[in-house]
């Protein structure tokens, strides 16, 4: 037996199309009723204010300890560069091998080089165009100094160096000062240090050349004091 409907006629008398499209049309919209309620539930956006906490913040503060995935770094020799006494290290926290001074070699040319130039001897050529030189890395204080002080100095910046932390990451920075050292020995070595079958390939060594001096270009008379004349 057909029903009639509210508006006076039977559903029977809709054609099978209209019907069946009535029906799914009922269903999405219930569908997307129930999904639109969730998708709107309550909740905080970042930052915003709460009248639930004491303090008014919806964002929590971390529990204490807490470490985000990736950053638990318990190596403080590989992380800090200082052992258990706090102490900085004068050995490498991984073995040092030719690939470890390659890459050191690579980064600081790339990134300590401006400064430093390539032999460590500060006349990079930003200092070369003005700036104020950083100290030899060929100075007894820094000959005498452990690899571990190169990291820190990297991790953290000193003096006018800012840290590059940002720019070189945990092993690159340990290449780097494997590098600086290898560079200081190179630089320092004495010839009864070399093995007795390689001196007769040595040249002889060429007399130093005075440092160039400083030039400025115009208008940068007094954003530094001259460090070179």
């Amino acid at each position: 037996m057909s029903r009639i409907s509210d508006c006076g006629f039977r559903i029977s008398d809709l054609p099978r199309g209209a019907w069946a499209l009535s029906v799914a049309a009922a269903l999405l919209l219930a569908g997307s009723g129930c999904r639109q309620e969730m998708y709107d539930q309550p909740r905080y956006k970042p930052l915003a204010k709460s009248d639930f906490f004491a303090d008014h913040r919806a964002s929590r503060p971390l529990p204490e300890g807490t470490v985000a995935r990736g950053w638990l770094r318990e190596d403080r020799r590989l992380y800090e560069g200082k052992d258990g006494r706090g102490q900085l290290v004068a050995t490498l926290p991984m073995p040092l091998t030719r690939e470890l001074l390659v890459r050191g070699q690579l980064e600081f040319n790339i990134y300590c080089s401006p400064c430093h130039d390539r032999t460590g001897r500060g006349r990079g050529m930003v200092v070369q165009r003005g700036y104020q030189p950083p100290p030899s890395l060929h100075i007894d204080r820094l000959r005498a100094a452990p690899v571990g002080h190169f990291f820190d100095v990297m991790t953290h910046g000193l003096g006018a160096m800012s840290d590059y932390a940002g720019q070189i990451d945990v092993m690159d920075r340990w290449a780097i000062a494997a590098y600086i050292k290898a560079l200081q020995l190179s630089e320092n070595a004495r010839l009864s240090e070399v093995p007795a079958d390689k001196r007769g390939t040595l040249a002889e060594p060429a007399a130093p050349r005075p440092a160039a001096p400083v030039e400025r270009e115009m208008g940068q008379e007094n954003r530094n004091k001259p460090v070179a004349r």
